[in-house]
């Protein structure tokens, strides 16, 4: 994710004021999480797409076999940046309302170095898990679908979830940070209240979403939190983000691994760890809501 950022250049990682604070709740909240399911991570795409209804009946205890667990819920899924952002960099260069002053409408997004852009990742991730939670009985809501020539802009992604009334919101990103950082990590919205933002009722159920995700991606896909920010917890708080600052729903987003690392990168290229990727946070998804 390069947000706020009209280039897909690296970024150095933002890390507020709260990543200290975090390191306490690392030992509370994570020490279940980081033991991964080798079997998991073997998976491949064609055994997930075999058995979404039976995963996400075993995310909840005592549910008959098929059950379809999300029957009922809403979830948005908003891929992060536009494939054809960079056709229209004026366009997205535009300000809008970030919830905490005004950022750029959108960015181009990031790249590995042999240019698979980070807005084709997120679409492709953003599908994978479009079929798996309607497999689990969910509606499905994607922000965009590459079908429009820009955008949406930052405040729209927003204005998209709380108007579908989602119980879940999720923004798919991979970051571009520099080579030997690695991992993933969730960013979960900061307690903000001003210029016609107010997360205050988001922040706790946020932090439930994204630590169910942080868990259940690390066990799919294997692979650990960021080692370049959060204190290695996997959990990084903003307040400058419009998507989660305007949100009115439970909202995180998650940036899956470093495009400008050669290592996370084959990853992120590969069709089979995209699938895993779209699982984990799929039932991390799936075991928030059916909780």
């Amino acid at each position: 994710m390069s947000n706020g950022r009209p280039t897909p250049a690296p970024r150095r990682p933002r890390v507020g004021p709260l990543a200290a604070g975090l390191a306490v709740l690392i030992p509370i909240g994570f020490a279940g999480w980081l033991a991964w399911d080798a079997a998991a991570g073997g998976d491949s795409a064609e055994d997930d797409a075999k058995r979404p209804a039976a995963s996400a009946a075993a995310a909840r205890p005592g549910a008959p076999s098929g059950a379809r667990p999300l029957t009922g819920k809403v979830v948005v899924i908003d891929p992060g940046h536009n494939p054809r952002n960079r056709d229209h960099t004026a366009e997205i260069a535009r300000a809008v309302q970030a919830g905490k002053g005004h950022k750029a409408c959108d960015t181009t997004g990031t790249a590995t170095e042999a240019g698979y852009a980070e807005a084709a990742f997120t679409l492709d991730v953003a599908h994978r898990m479009r079929t798996l939670l309607e497999a689990r009985g969910a509606k499905v809501k994607l922000t965009h679908d590459a079908d429009r020539p820009f955008g949406p802009c930052v405040d729209e992604r927003a204005r998209i979830g709380n108007a579908a009334h989602a119980d879940a919101s999720v923004s798919v990103h991979a970051d571009g940070s520099t080579v030997g950082n690695r991992g993933f990590h969730v960013i979960l919205p900061a307690a903000v209240k001003q210029d016609g933002a107010d997360t205050s009722a988001i922040v706790g159920p946020s932090r439930v979403l994204g630590e169910r995700i942080a868990g259940k991606f690390s066990r799919a896909t294997g692979s650990r939190p960021a080692n370049y920010i959060a204190a290695g917890s996997g959990l990084n708080v903003r307040d400058d983000l419009g998507g989660l600052n305007l949100s009115t729903v439970p909202k995180v987003f998650i940036e899956c691994g470093n495009m400008r690392d050669p290592k996370d990168a084959a990853e992120l290229i590969d069709a089979k760890w995209r699938q895993k990727a779209a699982r984990g946070i799929s039932d991390g998804i799936t075991d928030f809501l059916a909780r």
